[in-house]
């Protein structure tokens, strides 16, 4: 007996499976003999009654169609048509409303779609008993039972105008968040700080690439009244699943394995919630029938029918793409759920929950039923478990076991209309068993997946190697700068860590401008930090520093020497690795962590977890991924050291498991580590358990548009003899934040190699 792991779960994953509809797919595969009948009617149940047009016998009155959810795509369209009128008031209802009607239609969907599973199920029992050419027309009435049911449903709520499909721009520009591109704006015309800053930062968490939010979002930070509270994603109703995973992950690295085996329990949940949702949409979504606009075609019903059901299966296989795909980020991660299933196994482990990991194990087995390592868990559970048979036997998950038999089914017919219908298909899972693939297809399968799994090993091979163009080992231009360790003593490429390159002196200025304005500095204020709750977090930039002193609150020296030993480390980097082109400040902070007391005790987490520069580090698989929202502009990296009177706080890199570290770097007063923010340089920092740890932390670009834009604003006013800022600052602060381009035009300059885009934003050492 199956049994549901996880309570609460998607009621159609935990329940039996019905005989009736194995009975069908089994007698139509037996009685056609016509491909395209086969298809069609296996799944004609699922896709044949959204082809129907919704405006038509809408069932409602005249006196109720103002009720109904108008078109969203129609108030998006007035609502930026309002905004450019400059329509401020106007412009934010529309564009609010717009919002609304997209959230309540696919709440009404889903509504619809579960409301109406049952319908025409009584027509099934039919097909079973049924013998002679009559158990076709027994199909059709189940599947105008539940057209008509949905139909019905939809109509109540939904006018006829909103129902049909939005154009693909419309999507992009919800996919994007885009309608939060112009309420941002919109709000700080009308007064709304608040409002505008949760729409900037719903906007930049899918959007990070975007440079003019990004500035935006710094304007506001620094605006009077604005807490960190009003940094709010609007969105995040929608992404629970995420936070879930981060939560675990977080446990799972303080070794927090009880909570961590609760948190992927519920993102296991989350993530089916999630595709099931999905799922749902794919069904309810009005769609037209295949090559409607060509004339020419000499497919017949069933021909249609069959690629309307494959469209259909298609659009739920990409659901597990869609799901696993992180706001802001390109690809989705891979083998998402299985990989869920494989941290919950673990995590059951450590907490001693063997029962509990049988089950996982025997869970994750469905996916890669011959997987040596996960059959030799198992082999070691039983072993452990000895005398208890009961837990020994413990079958899979019954969502678990569900959902890989339906995908088993469906890509078996969608692999069939690629091999005989045509249709295109691409397989969004990496778990696809052989024998679900057409003996004809079988051969240029393998030759994809032996494509991929080079690309794999090529991955693990590129740790060994950096393409970014620098080359350690040149010259060091200043007097009393040594070079103390290389790439040999830090075992790794492209690395170096210099000694000398402040004094004492510089270092206990330095310390006194952060100690006098970090905690005012650029929006962290000595909260606690944003990767550990056990340390405080303070920061100051360039140009912060240039405005305090310019309010008397610092000397104007100290915000220039934070200035100039930034500029010392560029022409000893830019030297040392002897870099093909100039390196343009991407960004500079100073940086402080305090351990807060009384937080330390059993701590097993670190200072700011182990990460990559310019990419999305991936230990499980050992990939990186050039895209958001990793700052993939950055080029070089460095941390200039101010002091060691602290406890902990080592820098340490490690290979790209996250695991094994390769080197590991004290912090002392005028010691510059740098080095490639690449790939080849994984690396993080141990817990500050006591004392506090200042740096200054450098980002270098070889592209000019991702400089540094704030340093050079400090620049301007030093080049034009320190003049006051307090009237820039009152403009900047009248003035709205730049309108930013829609997240379109954001995209890299090698967009095309798919896995490339610019980002901005911050992640500090």
């Amino acid at each position: 007996m199956h049994s549901c792991l996880f309570p609460g779960l998607v009621p159609s994953l935990c329940l039996p499976s019905l005989p009736s509809l194995r009975s069908l797919v089994a007698t139509m595969a037996l009685v056609s003999k016509n491909t395209p009948v086969y298809v069609a009617l296996c799944t004609a149940g699922l896709s044949l009654f959204i082809c129907l047009d919704p405006a038509a016998a809408s069932g409602t009155s005249t006196s109720s169609a103002s009720r109904l959810l108008s078109p969203y795509d129609a108030l998006y369209y007035l609502g930026v048509r309002a905004y450019f009128a400059e329509e401020w008031e106007k412009a934010a209802e529309l564009l609010e409303k717009s919002i609304a009607a997209r959230e309540t239609l696919l709440r009404t969907r889903r509504e619809c779609h579960d409301n109406c599973v049952a319908a025409g199920h009584d027509r099934l029992a039919k097909l079973d008993t049924e013998v002679s050419s009559i158990w076709d027309l027994w199909a059709m009435d189940w599947v105008q039972q539940r057209a008509e049911c949905i139909r019905f449903c939809l109509n109540q709520a939904v006018s006829p105008a909103a129902q049909p499909p939005v154009s693909t721009d419309i999507q992009y520009e919800f996919g994007t968040r885009n309608p939060y591109n112009f309420l941002q704006v919109t709000y700080y015309k009308l007064g709304k700080i608040q409002k505008a800053v949760s729409a900037a930062h719903t906007f930049f968490l899918a959007n990070p690439s975007h440079l003019e939010m990004r500035n935006n979002i710094e304007k506001y930070r620094r605006m009077p009244g604005v807490t960190e509270e009003a940094f709010q994603d609007r969105e995040r109703e929608g992404q629970k699943h995420w936070e879930l995973y981060n939560s675990a992950l977080q446990f799972e690295s303080s070794s927090e394995w009880s909570r961590a085996v609760d948190a992927w329990k519920e993102c296991v949940n989350e993530t089916l919630r999630k595709t099931e949702d999905c799922r749902a949409q794919c069904v309810v979504e009005a769609q037209g029938f295949p090559d409607d606009g060509d004339t020419a075609s000499t497919a017949g019903v069933f021909e249609k029918a069959a690629a309307l059901s494959l469209n259909l299966l298609s659009c739920q296989q990409s659901c597990v793409s869609f799901v696993a795909t992180r706001p802001g980020r390109i690809s989705p991660l891979e083998d998402f759920l299985p990989m869920l299933l494989e941290h919950l196994n673990i995590a059951q482990f450590k907490a001693g929950d063997l029962r509990g990991a049988v089950q996982t194990l025997r869970s994750l087995l469905l996916f890669y039923p011959s997987d040596s390592d996960s059959l030799s868990n198992l082999e070691l559970y039983s072993e452990t478990l000895g005398g208890d048979t009961e837990a020994q036997r413990t079958e899979p998950a019954q969502e678990i076991s569900s959902y890989v038999k339906r995908s088993l089914l469906e890509k078996k017919l969608l692999y069939f209309g690629v091999e005989n219908l045509d249709f295109n298909f691409t397989d969004p899972d990496l778990w696809t068993p052989e024998e679900v693939i057409p003996e004809s297809l079988r051969e240029s399968w393998r030759a994809e997946r032996e494509k991929l799994n080079e690309r794999l090993k090529e991955g693990e091979r590129e740790a060994e190697l950096d393409d970014s163009g620098f080359y350690a080992g040149g010259p060091v231009p200043l007097v009393g700068v040594t070079i103390t360790m290389e790439d040999a003593a830090l075992n790794g490429t492209n690395r170096v860590v210099l000694d000398g390159v402040l004094t004492q002196s510089e270092c206990e200025t330095v310390l006194q401008l952060a100690t006098a304005a970090a905690s005012s500095g650029d929006g962290y204020r000595g909260r606690r930090s944003p990767h550990t709750p056990h340390e405080k977090f303070e920061g100051l930039t360039v140009l912060r520093a240039l405005k305090l002193a310019q309010d008397g609150l610092v000397n104007q020296s100290e915000a220039k020497l934070l200035h100039e030993i930034g500029e010392r480390a560029r022409t000893l980097l830019h030297s040392y690795f002897r870099s093909p082109s100039a390196l343009y400040f991407s960004f500079t902070h100073l940086v402080c962590r305090s351990a807060i007391t009384g937080k330390q005790e059993g701590r097993l987490d670190l200072s700011h977890p182990v990460h990559v520069d310019n990419c999305l580090l991936e230990p499980e698989t050992r990939q990186c991924w050039r895209e958001p929202p990793a700052f993939t502009h950055r080029d070089l990296s460095a941390l200039l050291y101010l002091n060691d009177d602290f406890e902990g706080g080592d820098l340490f890199f490690t290979d790209r498991d996250a695991k094994t570290v390769t080197a590991t770097v004290r912090p002392r007063c005028g010691r510059l580590v740098g080095f490639s923010s690449g790939p080849v340089n994984p690396h993080g920092v141990t817990a500050v358990t006591a004392g506090r740890r200042c740096a200054l932390a450098l980002w270098f670009t070889k592209e000019k548009l991702h400089r540094d834009m704030e340093r050079e604003e400090a620049e301007a006013v030093w080049a034009a003899g320190g003049q006051s800022v307090t009237k820039e600052e009152k403009e900047d602060s009248d003035s709205p934040p730049t309108p930013p381009r829609s997240g379109r035009s954001q995209g890299s300059r090698e967009k095309s190699k798919i896995r490339d885009r610019v980002t901005g934003g911050r992640d500090e050492l």
